[in-house]
């Protein structure tokens, strides 16, 4: 895997929004203000119950890549404990508090550490990569409907539209998950990186996501300020958040 260049800096933001239907918002994210990670968590079970496993997924995966950073582990099996760290975590918690017992979360992440980059995922939350005017889509959501997808039994269209299209085959908060699988990220110069929740993409598809990243001109809070925006004129059925990651040159 490529490391980063080593002139290269990161600018970074990140939001969240309600949107326009609940009233209250079970997404979280964390952005280490060193830059070194980035996390995305959208929660389900109830209010209460989405809001705490969103809330735990955060705190626990940033508090154990801070307390671990300068450790001996490889990078990937630091990303991999912290995840399954925040998947104890949140079971702990079912068994503490049995109103929360169908509680549960999805969670993307990225981390840069000694000179490369890392991504890590469960659910359906997203991590997309903008590179020269093409957007792509670098995780793989872990539901029933992608599964379909990808076997080639429904279309993409039928994808976007199915009734099944938030059933997770995936996420915290269940002791049955699979192996947590974390990866290297080819990540350059120019490069940016969107982490999202599905309250982003329910809305908005990939070609409507485009353009809006493809706003050199703007800072990664205006262009995630245009991303919520939107998703709300588009309906805005679901809590909405996305974090941005951007690359320039050092001065």
């Amino acid at each position: 895997m490529p490391a980063a260049d080593s002139a290269m800096k990161l600018r970074f933001m990140g939001l969240t929004d309600p949107g326009l239907v609940r009233s209250v918002n079970q997404d979280d994210f964390f952005i280490d203000p060193q830059g070194r990670f980035f996390v995305v968590a959208d929660g389900m079970g109830g209010h209460a119950g989405g809001e705490e496993a969103s809330r735990i997924a955060t705190q626990v995966i940033q508090s154990y890549l801070k307390e671990n950073w300068d450790s001996d582990l490889e990078s990937s099996a630091l990303l991999v404990n912290a995840i399954d760290k925040a998947n104890e975590q949140i079971l702990l918690d079912q068994e503490m508090h049995p109103e929360r017992a169908d509680m549960g979360t999805t969670t993307v992440a990225v981390m840069f550490r000694q000179g490369k980059f890392w991504f890590g995922h469960i659910g359906d939350s997203r991590l997309y990569r903008w590179r020269d005017s093409q957007l792509e889509q670098i995780t793989d959501d872990h539901t029933w409907v992608a599964r379909a997808l990808k076997a080639g039994d429904i279309n993409a269209e039928q994808a976007r539209m199915h009734p099944w299209r938030h059933v997770l085959s995936q996420c915290l908060g269940r002791k049955d998950i699979q192996e947590i699988e974390v990866q290297g990220l080819d990540f350059r110069l120019g490069d940016r990186l969107l982490l999202c929740s599905d309250g982003l993409t329910e809305e908005l598809a990939d070609d409507e996501i485009a353009p809006i990243l493809n706003q050199d001109s703007k800072s990664c809070g205006e262009v995630a300020d245009d991303l919520i925006e939107a998703a709300k004129n588009n309906g805005g059925s679901d809590n909405i958040t996305v974090v941005l990651v951007a690359s320039e040159k050092e001065v």
